[in-house]
């Protein structure tokens, strides 16, 4: 009898440690009792008695999942190749199981949809310009179908975008075309800003016509600094600066 007891008592403990269950921090444990959902349990030390219950363990962690590269052709008729990229992680744990049978993949497949039903709707400019509106538009629809399985998408991102070799050296083109654009409009800016400061010197000049001559000695002085040489006048020339030499004596009795 008391062989029967220890050997009773030692199965009971066998079974107690083979019940034992650890769940780590990261993950919850949904638990079925002959079959039927019974409770989802926290991390730490708990038990699962076998064969009436069973536990499936679920992972919390946002899962990085590369959604394939996908042939799409966008609203003006381009045919283009995208990559994205999606993150999510289970909020629900017991819907994850009981919902559906393969959340990862099931999210993945929903992925690939989304991103060419949404990418179709839209031009290529309006693609490469506003990708942050598409990546938001993205989200919420795979978003709104994962709710039901306890999965929340926290991210889409368009990762790459390819496109056609012929569409390339036209945008190419364009660019250069649209740079060109640009230097000439600058260029226009500055003649066109040359010519007004001219004319408000020449105006100038009009009113002071020896302004004139003040400024070709001017000139003279410098290029005679820079280079030895013997600069000519012309007799009308010191004529002319006699002239305004005398107005300037002029101007300065005056004062």
């Amino acid at each position: 009898m008391g062989i029967s007891l220890l050997i009773l008592l030692i199965m009971v403990i066998i079974y107690a440690f083979a019940s034992i269950r650890v769940v780590k921090q990261y993950e919850r444990g949904v638990v079925f009792f002959l079959g039927r959902f019974e409770t989802v349990r926290g991390a730490g030390l708990t038990l699962i008695f076998v064969p009436f219950q069973a536990m499936t363990r679920v992972s919390l962690r946002t899962v990085t999942m590369q959604i394939p590269s996908q042939k799409i052709i966008t609203k003006d008729n381009v045919s283009i190749d995208i990559a994205a990229v999606a993150y999510y992680h289970i909020t629900e744990p017991d819907k994850a199981v009981i919902a559906i049978e393969n959340v990862a993949n099931a999210i993945n497949q929903i992925a690939q949809t989304t991103v060419r039903n949404v990418v179709g709707r839209f031009n290529l400019d309006q693609l490469l310009s506003d990708t942050a509106s598409i990546n938001e538009q993205i989200k919420n629809v795979i978003d709104q179908h994962t709710e039901p399985w306890g999965a929340q998408v926290t991210a889409v991102e368009i990762k790459d975008i390819m496109l056609p070799d012929n569409m390339q050296r036209a945008m190419a083109r364009e660019a250069e075309a649209e740079r060109e654009r640009r230097a000439k409009i600058v260029a226009a800016e500055g003649e066109y800003q040359a010519a007004v400061r001219l004319g408000e010197a020449a105006d100038i000049i009009t009113q002071h016509p020896v302004a004139l001559q003040l400024r070709t000695l001017q000139t003279m002085a410098e290029i005679s600094t820079e280079k030895n040489s013997t600069i000519i006048f012309p007799a009308q020339f010191m004529t002319t600066v006699q002239e305004a030499l005398a107005i300037l004596k002029q101007d300065s009795t005056t004062k």
